[in-house]
């Protein structure tokens, strides 16, 4: 099992920036890809960026160039860094871990909240 908890969301202004952290542990050593969901008000759960194992990003289209995932493996941690940040980015966001068996884990979620 792993276990994953996400900290660093919070309020900001538009155009502002945070920064997620997503600190796993458990059987870290079966982690293929890790990856940053949200669900806004409203509206379904959505991919935003994941890493896989050796580095390699993908991004949702509405985040580009202004979201990256990065992972610290000697921390087992893998951040997000959000700037400029806009009203619609407000949502939960959870961490996810993809494991080689092809199992899923979830983060408890952080609330990020940006005001216009």
């Amino acid at each position: 099992q792993v276990q994953l908890v996400e900290s660093g969301g919070g309020l900001v202004q538009a155009g502002g920036s945070l920064r997620l952290s997503c600190a796993a542990s458990g059987s870290i050593f079966s982690i293929n890809a890790m990856g940053w969901y949200r669900r806004a008000p409203g509206k379904q759960r959505e991919l935003v960026a994941t890493i896989s194992s050796r580095g390699s990003t993908t991004y949702a289209d509405s985040v580009k160039g202004r979201f990256t995932i990065s992972r610290d493996n000697a921390k087992n941690t893998v951040y997000m860094q959000m700037s400029s940040l806009k009203a619609e980015d407000t949502a939960v966001y959870y961490c996810n871990a993809l494991l080689r068996n092809g199992s899923w884990y979830w983060g408890q979620g952080t609330q990020v909240t940006v005001s216009s």
